[in-house]
């Protein structure tokens, strides 16, 4: 995996694509087909157009549920390039807000077991946006980049055969100074919350349980892996 995957898309600061990685079968991500993001809602003309020259067809809005404040809605400049939102996070949820969303915890990987176990369904809907989308490149986003977003990327490169450090180190590319202080106050890293995460899952019965088909799955893995 290597930094030129980060994107300048003009007025978003936490883009890149996701190919060029490792797969267990011996091929690699494909590039151009899912990036991952913060908001597009800031992005000037300029960055619109960088989006639009990358390939991207489909946006994705990964939201809470229950915030009124969460993003703004995205109006992409060019009529073809569609925009879905998928709510993968419940606010509503009172034992998930005293634990979670009223803590800077929110903010760190710590959360997403629970969550994941929460929500299979809301997750699974995010993965099945990015089987069934149409042709071109995908951008799925939240505000920062870093934790919705970083759950589905965990989903999708998890679902496609990339290797766990690389799932990490990607992960990691979202720098957050205050995220990593409060895991070493846990005396735990990144890595170890994500390795955990992932090997408590039976991730395809858990995307089946949410309700994605054995296509949809083929789906993503053809759209995400590059045909050796």
């Amino acid at each position: 995996m290597t930094s030129n995957r980060i994107l300048n898309w003009e007025g978003c600061n936490n883009v890149r694509d996701l190919g060029g990685m490792n797969v267990s079968d011996g091929g690699k991500t494909r590039w151009g087909a899912i990036v991952r993001g913060d908001t597009p809602s800031r992005l000037t003309a300029n960055g619109w157009s960088a989006l639009y020259a990358h390939g991207i067809r489909t946006i994705i809005s990964l939201r809470t549920h229950g915030m009124t404040e969460d993003h703004p809605v995205i109006a992409p400049p060019q009529s073809d390039v569609r925009v879905v939102s998928v709510e993968i996070e419940d606010v509503t949820d009172r034992e998930f807000a005293t634990k979670w969303a009223s803590s800077d915890l929110w903010g760190t990987p710590l959360y997403f077991s629970d969550a994941l176990a929460r929500w299979p369904q809301r997750h699974a809907n995010a993965l099945k946006e990015i089987a069934r989308a149409q042709a071109g490149g995908i951008l799925f986003h939240c505000i920062r980049g870093h934790d919705r977003t970083g759950i589905i990327a965990l989903l999708a490169l998890a679902l496609t055969g990339v290797a766990l450090n690389e799932i990490v180190a990607d992960y990691e590319l979202s720098a957050d100074p205050v995220r990593d202080q409060l895991l070493a106050e846990r005396n735990t890293t990144a890595y170890e919350v994500i390795h955990s995460t992932i090997t408590s899952l039976d991730l395809e019965d858990y995307l089946l349980g949410g309700g994605m088909t054995q296509d949809d799955i083929r789906a993503v893995r053809t759209r995400f892996v590059e045909i050796r």
